[in-house]
Formats: structure tokens, C-alpha cells, sequence
């Protein structure tokens, strides 16, 4: 890892990462005044963010991890502020575009379909920060984030399996070696709901309490996913409903595409009768780009955060490959990729190839790895 002296001094390190906030007058935009501007907040989020990418290069140096609590105030700030900005935002737009006349069909669709990225890029990344703090407060600010896009399972699933069992055959969001997103995405959508509500079940049941117990968080979840769609109906009507259903689709797609790339073909080794190595930073993939991760507030220094998930975005450290396995580009164009499947495998599988040369030269039949068929986690 590069050591350089702490990046953490605010308001002015913070102020990059806060530019996420500029989606908010983009959707706006949109809303405003329609035609080609309804495009603002993909155009942004991956073409954008890519090009500022392949000029502004990368980002390897690192904050002291030791930095006090006390000095990352602004950059706490900017997540949770984005919480009550983006509830005004969506909901302000489910009331407004169904009654706008100067926009057609075509643009209210494709207005909320960029609100889903904006959701899913940002809200999802957001929440996914908060919910990892200790603090009551953080936490349920990501339950609103997640609810907000029907996909309030993703705290449980994400804390109590993905964490715990990343890169073995337990973990549903850990992409097999030469599967396409498009089987990917299915399998994930009903393993994850699946696996998280049984997490929470098995938890109560170590405490002797059923599931129905009121301390069972999925109560929390549909509650609140239920809200926001009374919400939606209420200040939209069935059109503002059906807006706020296609924005939560794709802040979904959009998670779940971001959770393909984070992990794909990578493994922890199998050690026999259930037991696997510890997590380490090789296990996840790495991508230093420099302004995709203001946008994504370093989640793409993701081999970090599953080797330190208590650290905050700003302390997550950037690892060279002779620790981490690297990603060719950033985010908004590895998301791009994998929905092409030969597209993705043809820049993806020589890189996973390497990386078992490199970590795993003792292992020689990758069969049971690749369809996850080695015996699950004790």
C-alpha cells in the first residue's frame, strides 16, 4: 500500500466527494424542461464520471486509518445529508411529473429511469455506508435509502451473510467464474431475500424466538417499504406509483450490477470439511480511479472494506496487485461491460486466470470452485 500523510482535513478534502450532491438540479433539469435533458442523470453517473476517469487517472495514496472520528465530520455529513435530499427529490418528482404536460410518456419514463441510477448509484452506496456504522441514527437513515427502493432485505443480506461468507459457495452475490450477468441477476434477486430473512430467523432463534417476534427487522422493512409506496400513490396516483416502482427497479439493477463486478471468479480456498480462509483483501476487486470513486465515495476500494468493514469511505486504503486483484477501469465502465457478457469475459476471465496463478498455484481442478459446488461454510 502507498503511505502518504493524512487526506482528511475538512471541509476542502470532503468537497470532491460531495459531488454527487449535483445530481439533484440535474434531475431537475430533466424534469424542467425535458427532451434530451431527461438523459442528464445517466449521461452523468456513466459517461461522465468514465471520461473524468481516463483523464483525471488514478488515486493510490491513502489516509492515515488511524484518523480520530472527530475529523471525518464533513464527510459523514455529506451522506447523510443526501438522505432527506434525495426523499424530497423523488417524492417532490412522483408529484410533479405525472401531472406535467410538456413532458410525454417516453420522457417520464426515461426522467425516472435516470432517477433510478441516481438511487441505486448513490442512495444504495450511500445507505450501504450507513448501515455499516454503530450509531442508531446512520443505520436507520439506511433503512430509508433502502426502502425507498424496495430493497430493504439488502442490510440483512449484506451484514449478516455477504460479509460473513464472501467468495465461498454460501455467499449468493459472489459471481461465478464465467457466469453472465443475465443468469447472475435472477439467481441473486431470489437467493438474497431468501438467505437474508434466514439469517434474521436463525439469529432469533439463538435468542429462542420465533420469527414473528416484533424484534425481527423485516417487520421494520416492510413497514417502511410499505410507506413509500402509500407515498408514491398518494402524491402521484397509479402514474406517480408506477414511476416510483421503475426507479426502484433499476436502483436495484444497478446494485446488483455493481455487486457482479465487486467479486466476480474470485474465491476464498476451501481448507476442508467446511472451513475457509480468512478474508482477505485479494478476495474482492480493486479499482483506484480517481473521480468514480468521489462519485462512489471509495466503495471501489472495496478490497479494503471487506478486509476493514468498520473502516469509514475516507480510511478505506488502496492496494497495490501484489495484494488486491485490479480492475482494468472503474466502475461506470465495468458495470457498462458486464451486460455483455463476451464482452465482459473476454477482459474478465484472463484476469481471474491470473490471479489464480498467482494466489492458488496449488490448486489445479477449479471445478467445484467455478460452480460453487465445495461444501458450504460451517
Amino acid at each position: 500500500m502507498t503511505r502518504s500523510a493524512p487526506q482528511t482535513t475538512p471541509p476542502a478534502a470532503a468537497l470532491p466527494f460531495a459531488l454527487s450532491l449535483a445530481l439533484i438540479p440535474l434531475a431537475w433539469i430533466g424534469a424542467l424542461n425535458g427532451g434530451w435533458t431527461v438523459l442528464l442523470l445517466p449521461l452523468a453517473t456513466w459517461a461522465l464520471f468514465s471520461g473524468l476517469d481516463a483523464v483525471l487517472g488514478m488515486n493510490t495514496k491513502n489516509a492515515d486509518p488511524e484518523t480520530d472520528e472527530d475529523e471525518l465530520f464533513w464527510y459523514k455529513g455529506i451522506t447523510i445529508a443526501w438522505v432527506p435530499l434525495q426523499f424530497v427529490t423523488v417524492f417532490a418528482l412522483i408529484w410533479y411529473v405525472p401531472q406535467s404536460d410538456h413532458l410525454n410518456t417516453v420522457e417520464k419514463l426515461a426522467l425516472f429511469f435516470g432517477v433510478g441510477v441516481m438511487t441505486g448509484t448513490i442512495g444504495i452506496n450511500y445507505s450501504h455506508e450507513l448501515m455499516h456504522q454503530k450509531n442508531r441514527l446512520e443505520r436507520g437513515l439506511a433503512d430509508v435509502l433502502l426502502a425507498m427502493v424496495l430493497y430493504s432485505h439488502f442490510r440483512s443480506e449484506h451484514l449478516l451473510v455477504h460479509h460473513r461468507y464472501v467468495a465461498t459457495p454460501r455467499d449468493p452475490v459472489t459471481a461465478r467464474y464465467n457466469e453472465g450477468f443475465h443468469r447472475f441477476y435472477p439467481r441473486v434477486l431470489k437467493q438474497c431475500l431468501i438467505s437474508a430473512f434466514r439469517a434474521e430467523k436463525d439469529m432469533l432463534a439463538r435468542k429462542n424466538l420465533p420469527w414473528t417476534d416484533l424484534s425481527n427487522p423485516f417487520f421494520k422493512y416492510w413497514a417502511l417499504q410499505g410507506a413509500m409506496l402509500v407515498l408514491a400513490f398518494l402524491l402521484g396516483g397509479w402514474s406517480g406509483f408506477g414511476l416510483f416502482l421503475m426507479q426502484a427497479g433499476v436502483a436495484i439493477w444497478q446494485l446488483e450490477l455493481v455487486n457482479y463486478v465487486e467479486h466476480y471468479g474470485l474465491t476464498r480456498k476451501h481448507l476442508g470439511d467446511g472451513k475457509y480462509e480468512h478474508v482477505q483483501p485479494r478476495h474482492s476487486w480493486n479499482a483506484p480511479f480517481k473521480a468514480s470513486n468521489w462519485l462512489l465515495i471509495n466503495l471501489q476500494r472495496h478490497s479494503d472494506h471487506h478486509y476493514k468493514p468498520d473502516r469509514r469511505f475516507p480510511l478505506l486504503q488502496n492496494y497495490t496487485e501484489a495484494d488486491a486483484p485490479q480492475l482494468p477501469y472503474g466502475y461506470p465502465v465495468m458495470t457498462m461491460a458486464a451486460m455483455v457478457p463476451p464482452l465482459w469475459r473476454k477482459v474478465m476471465n484472463k484476469r481471474v486466470k491470473r490471479w489464480r496463478e498467482m494466489y492458488y498455484p496449488e490448486i489445479t481442478d477449479w471445478t467445484a470452485y467455478n460452480k460453487a459446488r465445495n461444501p458450504m461454510p460451517r
